[in-house]
């Protein structure tokens, strides 16, 4: 089986922002959307912490499951 490269994005120009939902009580997710062919996932209570990196049409469906559940 062959690996995948997978190169590391560069987040330093990442524009971070929250859910309205979430309170204001840094207690959720943040994501960036600012970063091309990736959408990037982290815990705003650890914002140097591991990210996630979610394709768009991933990150589409999830919102869709979101908004109809």
């Amino acid at each position: 089986m062959k690996s995948a490269r997978h190169s590391t994005p560069d987040l330093s120009g990442a524009e971070w922002r929250s859910s309205t939902y979430s309170g204001g009580n840094n207690e959720c997710v943040e994501v960036a959307d600012n970063v091309p062919g990736i959408v990037p996932v982290r815990d705003s209570k650890r914002p140097a912490g591991p990210v996630v990196g979610v394709g768009p049409e991933a990150w589409g469906a999830f919102l869709d499951h979101l908004r109809r559940a």
